[in-house]
Order: structure tokens, then C-alpha cells, then sequence
């Protein structure tokens, strides 16, 4: 048993992974982070059929992480505090990415400083 077993008798950290871990559930988080609302959006360069984005949809809203708005055939999906909560999440893992040496070789100083600028934009985080 570790000590944060010992500690806790839920592990916070499985918690989270256990909501954001869920196929597609951070990519969809990153595209409403970034503006899209509309279910067709969301679709867009992802290979994900109706049924299974559907699906993801409805665990979001059942976890909290979304709303869905619908005015007549208008049907909109827009993330919850709780949701907009892992833009943080979203943003380190960019990080991740563009700061790791086995992925440097795609990004040039300049696009890795404009890449942190746009996430940081669209993500509402200061410096």
C-alpha cells in the first residue's frame, strides 16, 4: 500500500484520468476550449462515427463537464466550470509535446513560441 493509498481513500489523480481518459474526451474538451459548440464541428478531422460521438457526448454531460443547449434544431454543447477547468490540463499536455525533445524536430523556435501564444489565448491562461 503507498502512503496516498494510506491517505486517501480515493486517489484524486485516478479520478481524474478516470474522466479524461475516456476516448475522445480531451480532444472534445480542447475543441470547445477552442470554440466549437456544434456537434458536425467536432467531427471535423476526427475519424469518430455519430453513435460513438454521441455516445461521449452524453458521458460528458453525465460527468458534469458539458451542457447541452438545444433551441429547436439547434443543438449546442458548452463546457461547464467544471469543464473549463482542465483548460490547464489541456495546456501541458500541448507543452508536453512542443517542449519534449522527441518532438522538437517539428517545431521551430518560432512555431513553438506561437503555438504556446495561441493555447495560452484560447485557453484564457495568463503568462
Amino acid at each position: 500500500m503507498t502512503n496516498i493509498e494510506k491517505t486517501v481513500k480515493y486517489c484524486p489523480v485516478e479520478m481524474s484520468l478516470d474522466l479524461i481518459t475516456k476516448k475522445w474526451v480531451i480532444q472534445l474538451v480542447r475543441d470547445m476550449l477552442f470554440g466549437k459548440t456544434h456537434f458536425n464541428e467536432f467531427k471535423e478531422n476526427k475519424d469518430i462515427t455519430n453513435k460513438v460521438l454521441s455516445r461521449c457526448l452524453k458521458q460528458m454531460e453525465e460527468d458534469r463537464l458539458i451542457t447541452k443547449t438545444v433551441d429547436g434544431k439547434n443543438t449546442e454543447y458548452h463546457l461547464t466550470d467544471k469543464g473549463r477547468a482542465l483548460n490547464k490540463v489541456v495546456y501541458e499536455l500541448a507543452m508536453y509535446t512542443v517542449n519534449t525533445d522527441e518532438y522538437n524536430q517539428y517545431y521551430s523556435e518560432e512555431s513553438k513560441e506561437k503555438i504556446r501564444n495561441l493555447f495560452k489565448e484560447k485557453l484564457g491562461l495568463k503568462t
